[in-house]
């Protein structure tokens, strides 16, 4: 009998991914607490055919240039793939797979929370508890905005932005998206498209931010387009750290004309910007997004997909190269 493919992984997955990975392979668990570096990663990934990696992970030409011969196969436990240097890739003729599909509806749900959480005032709130310091109801404590008649604007209509759509209509919101292009008739989730970026500004209580970064998104959230939103906007970001300009937030969120934001990532994960941390009107999530079992479990089965596809000489479903 034929020995079985070693397949390797850098971090912790769900119990299920890692009992199937055990069950169909040679599996060599990750470490959550490992910093890969390229020698690192060399000597974990030794003799394998198949990797899974997480976007926690820098792929850069040096790491997969030093990755052994027998690697065939990348997948990756997430939806962005921008810690993933592709070129280098496929000059190696490694194919390398994502997760998309499997995420939108804990992604939507945590952006909701974070609208709620944002415009409820929800830190401040937290921290009285906390401290043991709040001494019961009083008419104007923390008075926060309700989001019922407010107007969202959704930066990306894919299908988190759509998913997010349907969520915020249920709750009384006013929604208008802004895309490359319109979506599909039907497919809109009831929001209204603006041509440009600067007019979906310009109506957007609250801003929710779910496009992919590339060289064009990165910074798209600078100070001229945060100027251009009504004062008191609120900013929520569940996509990506990086598309956010932080020195322009933390100036807009001191001097007022933000009035709150709702973050679930960061540039330079984990190593967000300190001076979030001291900003009461900031709601702070560990970049909990797909942080469901359902959702995680679901996020590591497809891309154990891929690693098996490649494996058996099949096209896997979700190839970026």
């Amino acid at each position: 009998m034929d020995k079985k493919p070693l397949v390797v992984a850098t971090r912790r997955l769900p119990r299920a991914c890692e009992e199937r990975l055990a069950t169909d392979y040679l599996f060599r668990m990750g470490d959550d607490d490992a910093n890969y570096s390229a020698e690192a990663l060399k000597a974990h990934t030794e003799g394998a055919a198949g990797l899974l990696v997480t976007s926690a992970d820098t792929l850069d030409a040096t790491a997969i240039n030093s990755l052994p011969d027998t690697i065939r196969v990348v997948a990756t436990f997430s939806v962005g793939y921008e810690h993933i240097d592709l070129e280098a890739a496929a000059a190696r003729g490694l194919k390398v797979c994502n997760t998309p599909g499997v995420l939108t509806a804990a992604t939507a749900d945590i952006t909701l929370f974070l609208i709620l959480a944002a415009t409820r005032r929800a830190r401040e709130g937290q921290a009285l508890m906390l401290a043991g310091t709040w001494n019961g109801l009083r008419p104007t404590q923390l008075l926060g905005s309700q989001i019922t008649g407010k107007r969202l604007g959704i930066v990306g209509m894919g299908r988190i932005g759509r998913a997010v759509a349907s969520r915020a209509r249920s709750f009384g919101m006013e929604v208008s998206y802004h895309n490359r292009r319109p979506v599909a008739e039907g497919m809109d989730a009831g929001a209204s498209y603006v041509p440009s970026l600067e007019g979906l500004l310009s109506q957007s209580d609250v801003l929710s931010l779910h496009c992919p970064l590339t060289p064009e998104t990165k910074g798209l959230l600078n100070a001229p387009r945060i100027a251009q939103l009504p004062d008191g906007a609120v900013v929520i970001n569940t996509a990506r750290g990086p598309l956010i300009d932080d020195n322009a937030l933390i100036a807009a969120l001191l001097s007022g004309k933000v009035s709150a934001a709702g973050l679930d990532v960061y540039a330079n994960e984990p190593n967000l910007d300190q001076r979030y941390l001291t900003l009461e009107n900031v709601f702070l999530l560990p970049h909990l997004g797909s942080a469901t079992l359902e959702t995680r479990t679901a996020m590591g089965m497809l891309a154990i997909d891929g690693i098996d596809a490649v494996l058996a000489g099949r096209p896997p479903l979700h190839c970026l190269v």
